[in-house]
C-alpha cells in the first residue's frame, strides 16, 4: 500500500533531520507533547510569550497551535507566529481543542482560521463538526455521543476544502482527508481515552512528520496519527495490567522504539 510505505519513509526522514518544532500549547499536555516529539526523533520547543514566539517561529520546522488551555495573552501569541509562519512557508498545525464548548473558545477558532492559513487541522468529531457549522455538543475535550453519528468522512472533506488544509478527525476510525482523497485508520485502542493529552501529543507528532516533509501535509497527518495509534496499541500490550500510569509511560517508550517495520505490520488503513 503506497500510504504505508511513504510514512515509513517519513518516518525514517524524521529521525534524520530532527525537526524543530514549536508548539503554543497547553499547560495540562506540554511535557507530554515535548517527550512524544523527543520519543518520534523531533525537537521540541514550548514558547508562548509574544516577546518571543516570532523569534522561535522563524527558526523552526513547523508550528502547532493548541488551544486546551486558553487566555488572551497566548492567543495573541498563538495569532502572531501563526502568521509568520506563514509568511515563511512554515507548517501550521492547528489543534482545535474544545471547539463548541465556550463562546471565547469558539471565537478563537474562528479567528485563527480566519487570520492563520492553517495546513493540517486535528481534532475530534465535535470540534471538527463545530468547524463544519454543524450542531456541536463538545463535552469538554471529548466527543458528545450526541455527534458521534455525525458523517466524519463528508466533514473532513468538507471543511478541507473550505480552508484548503488536510483534516484530521481522529475517533475509534480515524478519517484523515484533503479534501479529495480519503484515508481511515484503524489503530488505536480505547485506553488511550484514559490518558489525558493522547490528542495533543498526536497534534504534535503531526508537526513532527509535517516539519520533516516538503508539503505533503496528507502523508504527514496519516503518520502523526498512524503513530501514536500504534504506540497505544504497543503500550496496552506492555502496560495495561499494571494500570494508567505505567501505560501512560509506555506510550512513549513505544513511540521511541517505532520503526518500519513494526509500521509495516502494525499499520491499519483504508484508502479511497
Amino acid at each position: 500500500m503506497k500510504i504505508k510505505k511513504q510514512v515509513e519513509d517519513l518516518l525514517a526522514k524524521v529521525r534524520e533531520k530532527g525537526p524543530l518544532v514549536h508548539n503554543i500549547t497547553n499547560y495540562v499536555t506540554v511535557n507530554d507533547c515535548a517527550n512524544a516529539l523527543l520519543a518520534i526523533g523531533a525537537s521540541p520547543i514550548m514558547a508562548d510569550d509574544i516577546k518571543e514566539t516570532e523569534s522561535i517561529t522563524s527558526i523552526s520546522s513547523a508550528l502547532v497551535i493548541n488551544i486546551g488551555t486558553l487566555n488572551e495573552r497566548i492567543v495573541a501569541s498563538m495569532l502572531a507566529s501563526g502568521k509568520k509562519a506563514n509568511e515563511l512557508n512554515i507548517p501550521v498545525i492547528f489543534d482545535p481543542v474544545g471547539a463548541g464548548a465556550s463562546e471565547f473558545r469558539n471565537d478563537t477558532t474562528k479567528e485563527i482560521l480566519n487570520q492563520v492559513k492553517v495546513n493540517i487541522l486535528r481534532g475530534n468529531l465535535s470540534e471538527i463538526s463545530f468547524i463544519a457549522g454543524l450542531s456541536a455538543s463538545t463535552k469538554g475535550v471529548d466527543v458528545s455521543e450526541e455527534d458521534s453519528g455525525n458523517d466524519a468522512v463528508a466533514i473532513a472533506k468538507s471543511v478541507a476544502k473550505k480552508y484548503n488544509c488536510v483534516v484530521a478527525i481522529t475517533g475509534a476510525v480515524d478519517v484523515i482527508s484533503d479534501g479529495e482523497k480519503v484515508i481511515r485508520i484503524s489503530n488505536g485502542h480505547k485506553m488511550l481515552s484514559k490518558v489525558t493529552g493522547t490528542g495533543c501529543m498526536t497534534s504534535a507528532l503531526v508537526g513532527a512528520f509535517a516539519g520533516a516533509e516538503d508539503n505533503n501535509y496528507l502523508t504527514a497527518a496519516v503518520a502523526g496519527v498512524a503513530c501514536m495509534g500504534i504506540a497505544g496499541e504497543i503500550a496496552y500490550i506492555a502496560a495495561h495490567e499494571i494500570g494508567l500510569a505505567t501505560f501512560h509511560i509506555a506510550i512513549i517508550d513505544a513511540i521511541s522504539k517505532l520503526n518500519s517495520e513494526i509500521i509495516e505490520e502494525m499499520a491499519k488503513f483504508d484508502e479511497e
